[in-house]
């Protein structure tokens, strides 16, 4: 229900409201089709895809005009719900599987996103820099870094420097030690009191 999520973000406009309820409709309809969400999660899609990947927006407010790729976006999270909580953002998101992307692009043209893209690439086939680069438990931090490290934008102006923001779970001391001296990680339970929350968090790492 998208209840859930106005309790944390109370402040959505009407046709924000509008989109998010949208999406349950969507993706029940898309999903019966190309499996893109697990069957179990897709009664609790607000909880465990919508409002997880809004914990991004836990960790920063994305400024207007910022650029933002969502690499291995799978349906659509977490570029969709981002996209329509920063709609003065710019989001371009890229799958490997090309039957994802159509489910994002039909999914974005029944809301009305106007500030997505989404195309059928790897990563390192993007030209383009962003502020920032998100992405959804793809792989292991350092192989994702460098991936996409000569994706990232000189040009800063949010209130973060720019980086990745990475929604991970579970025990990551093993995986971030590299990155130890400049990491971050934001606790989703410290945010959201669902107890699927109580060991999600996002990793943001500055570049």
């Amino acid at each position: 229900m998208i209840s859930i999520l106005l309790n944390y973000f109370p402040d959505l406009t009407e046709k924000q409201k509008q989109q998010f309820a949208a999406l349950q409709g969507l993706y029940e309809h898309w999903n019966a089709q190309i499996n893109v969400v697990s069957r179990k999660d897709i009664d609790l899609l607000y909880e465990r895809h919508v409002l997880h990947s809004l914990g991004i927006a836990k960790a920063i407010h994305f400024k207007p005009k910022t650029n933002i790729m969502d690499v291995g976006c799978g349906g659509g999270f977490p570029g969709i719900p981002l996209a329509i909580l920063f709609p003065e953002c710019n989001f371009h998101l890229v799958d490997s599987i090309g039957k994802k992307i159509k489910v994002v692009n039909e999914v974005a043209a029944a809301i009305g996103l106007k500030n997505l893209i989404a195309e059928h690439k790897r990563a390192e086939e993007v030209n383009e820099k962003f502020e920032f680069i998100v992405s959804r438990a793809v792989t292991d931090t350092s192989a994702f870094y460098r991936w996409v490290q000569n994706k990232i934008s000189k040009k800063q102006f949010n209130n973060l420097p720019n980086g990745l923001l990475l929604l991970k779970g579970g025990d990551l001391t093993e995986e971030l030690q590299e990155f130890k001296k400049r990491v971050v990680i934001y606790d989703l339970k410290d945010y959201f009191k669902e107890e699927f929350f109580e060991t999600k968090k996002v990793v943001y790492l500055p570049m």
